[in-house]
């Protein structure tokens, strides 16, 4: 098969040869037994692909060899049939050269160990690795191979990449369905993964608030942006006016009363006399501007008027909003959004999907890239208005004191996120260059200084919340803080995980418009890291906490299928049959025929469920009449239906009929809405006979 040369290749960060290099990449697929794999430092080669074992040592700066076949008195390594060394070349080669190739040496060599585990396995038990998929009781042998300080996602990921690259490869170790099986799996059975408190998944109804209120917080500010920018410009000139300078009023290190424009001279002809000027208690300007009622619902000082100080509060607090905004639709870690820059956010156009809002930025994962891209949602768009409004207010500040060292790309595209540097705020600025940026405060942190941005009764969490969270989070509890009636304990690696778990199971969500907007996002983060459309190289571990958390939804989902929440619209006994197909069962005859027959990825959209991986009709894309028979045929036989999306459900044939007694009658938008009506209306019907 011909590789497509923009595609392929050795990941720079592993060698030191150029692109025109033999080994850089494989001349043809399957490669060539003489396919030179490595070299010495001269350029003489030193591993061919068929050689009992790969060497890199002279490339990574230690021992480092790949086995395949190892020397028959090696105790260490146990052998592999000629087969199964074969297509563990085959895989490893797509794992190094193939898309999200690793990007250091040690995480090559864990993702060869852990794979060759499984050809050991087929060795072990003389069948071909290629046909792995039609012995289910050996695929459930697998969650025992892996030593427990290493049975955790990458061994998913590792899986996925592989599944990714099945056409190329010839052959498949485990489709979705068994990746997702093999994940609970390792979860439920594996100590050392139950040990570690995992980040919580936040519930739905405590994450749908914290969105809403961080927007609510970035919209009041664009509606009132013209205002609280002209009050800023007048107080930073204020203070010019009285120092004599801007640059003199940021390095003034202490200064008398009269100096100051908005605090009370004691002698007010001090400074009629002097040239400067009082403007009273900042309260009055705030009033003067239109932003009092602003500031006082969302930075208001206990027991004290607002002061000048409240305005910088105000401008942080918005900064910090659009931080943490962004990072629900980026998954971002938060050394990585709040390093971000003005210029952060770019539309690429794609042919299906049309504008494809991506954010770029410096990334701090193991392999550093200063360019990293993350897809995201067209709503981050507010966040980066507001956070530039109030990043080129005090650039202003910044450029004026000698100290802070601004440079003209700083000028001209400053950080989104960065300390405040106005000349009535004092020490804290002063003598710090730009570049020169502090730790960001933790979430919990930002809440305590920002009280008034979140309701404490609305993030208190209730047994439902609990339940929803152990969903996801089984050992929620350990550490007591998750606890009913407690305040949620908010975390920044809390909105990764959950975005990345809401994105591969949006049913959880099916009433909230957001939910609509993360499965956008979901479409388009498949686009890019499934078939590898973008020229661009996204983040690879956003990739590696999306698959993951694909995997585990879809297991989370598959456990569900057991209880009454789940029915078929053919009945009771199609979905028994669906579930043994799905979740297993006893008798060995019955694995052997479900292996043999081959199982598919169970996907849910926001109606029901789908045993199967192959389209149906338009499966979660636009509408839902073909599963449950709307388009007039019988229901389909793969779908399973939701109970509790009924209330949902209902609400939805409410706003469809009103949209539907606008439409023309025997239009093609009229049937296409009579046709959806009449398929969420048998929802209903199938499960009220449940």
């Amino acid at each position: 098969m011909k590789l497509d040369l923009q595609e392929f290749g050795l990941p720079a960060p592993l060698a030191p040869i150029a692109p025109d290099s033999d080994c850089y990449r494989p001349p043809k697929w399957p490669p060539p037994s003489d396919w030179v794999v490595s070299t010495y430092a001269d350029g003489e080669p030193l591993s061919l692909w068929r050689d009992p074992f790969w060497e890199y040592t002279p490339w990574a700066g230690m021992t480092f060899k790949l086995w395949f076949d190892p020397e028959p008195t090696d105790r260490r390594r146990e052998p592999l049939t000629p087969t199964n060394s074969n297509l563990l070349r085959l895989a490893t080669t797509w794992m190094i050269w193939g898309p999200r190739g690793p990007r250091a040496w040690v995480t090559l060599r864990n993702r060869f160990l852990n794979l060759r585990r499984i050809f050991v396995l087929c060795s072990r038990e003389q069948i071909s690795a290629a046909d792995l998929m039609r012995y289910p009781a050996i695929c459930s042998q697998l969650s025992e191979v892996w030593p427990s300080s290493s049975a955790r996602a990458p061994v998913v990921n590792i899986l996925d990449q592989l599944l990714l690259g099945r056409e190329r490869l010839g052959f498949c170790l485990l489709d979705e369905t068994a990746i997702g099986r093999l994940f609970g799996s390792v979860r439920g059975r594996n100590k050392a993964v139950r040990e570690i408190e995992q980040t919580a998944y936040i519930p739905p109804r405590i994450w749908k608030y914290q969105l809403l209120r961080l927007r609510e917080c970035l919209d009041g500010f664009l509606e009132e942006r013209t205002r609280v920018e002209d009050c800023f410009n007048f107080c930073v000139d204020a203070y010019a006016h009285n120092f004599g300078s801007l640059t003199a009023a940021m390095q003034a290190k202490t200064s008398s009363d009269c100096y100051l424009p908005f605090t009370n001279q004691g002698r007010p002809t001090a400074g009629v006399l002097s040239g400067r000027r009082f403007y009273g208690p900042f309260a009055l300007t705030a009033q003067r501007f239109g932003i009092a009622d602003l500031l006082d619902t969302w930075v208001r000082p206990k027991n004290s008027p607002i002061d000048i100080a409240s305005l910088s509060a105000y401008l942080s607090l918005v900064q910090w909003a659009g931080l943490a905004y962004i990072a629900n639709y980026t998954l971002q870690r938060r050394n990585e959004v709040d390093a971000l820059r003005a210029d952060c956010l770019s539309w690429e156009s794609d042919p299906t999907f049309g504008r494809i809002p991506v954010i770029s930025g410096p990334t701090t994962k193991t392999d550093p890239d200063s360019d990293a891209r993350w897809p995201t949602s067209p709503s981050v768009q507010v966040a980066i208005d507001a956070m530039t409004a109030i990043a080129k207010l005090r650039i202003r500040c910044a450029a004026a004191d000698p100290d802070v060292q601004c440079s003209e790309v700083d000028l001209k595209n400053p950080y989104l996120y960065h300390r405040a540097f106005e000349p009535w705020i004092g020490s804290p600025a002063s003598g710090k260059q730009y570049d020169c940026r502090a730790r960001t405060s933790s979430f919990r942190e930002m809440l305590a200084r920002f009280p008034l941005l979140f309701d404490n009764e609305q993030i208190r969490i209730t047994a439902d919340d609990l339940r929803q969270a152990r969903m996801f989070t089984p050992d929620l509890d350990k550490s007591g803080r998750f606890q009913v009636g407690e305040v949620w304990p908010f975390a920044y690696h809390q909105l990764r995980r959950t975005g990345a778990v809401n994105m591969f199971g949006s049913g959880l969500l099916s009433d909230s418009s957001i939910q609509v907007i993360l499965k956008h996002l979901n479409v388009l983060q498949s686009h890019y890291y499934g078939r590898n459309y973008s020229n661009l190289r996204f983040s690879e571990e956003l990739t590696k906490l999306t698959v993951a958390a694909r995997y585990e939804v879809m297991g989370r989902q598959i456990q569900e299928l057991v209880r009454e929440r789940y029915v078929s619209p053919l009945g009771l006994e199609r979905k028994q049959e669906m579930v043994v197909n799905l979740v297993g069962a006893k008798d060995f005859k019955s694995l052997v025929a479900a292996g043999k027959a081959g199982r598919n990825s169970f996907r849910e959209n926001r109606l029901c469920g789908r045993s199967k991986g192959s389209p149906c009709g338009d499966w979660g894309q636009r509408s839902v009449p073909r599963p449950p028979g709307g388009d007039g045929d019988k229901p389909c036989r793969d779908a399973i239906f939701d109970c509790e999306k009924r209330a949902s459900i209902e609400r939805q044939i409410r706003r469809l009929v009103v949209q539907l007694e606008g439409a023309s009658q025997g239009g093609r938008r009229w049937e296409a809405l009579q046709a959806e009506i009449q398929g969420l209306r048998n929802y209903l019907d199938a499960t009220n006979n449940a």
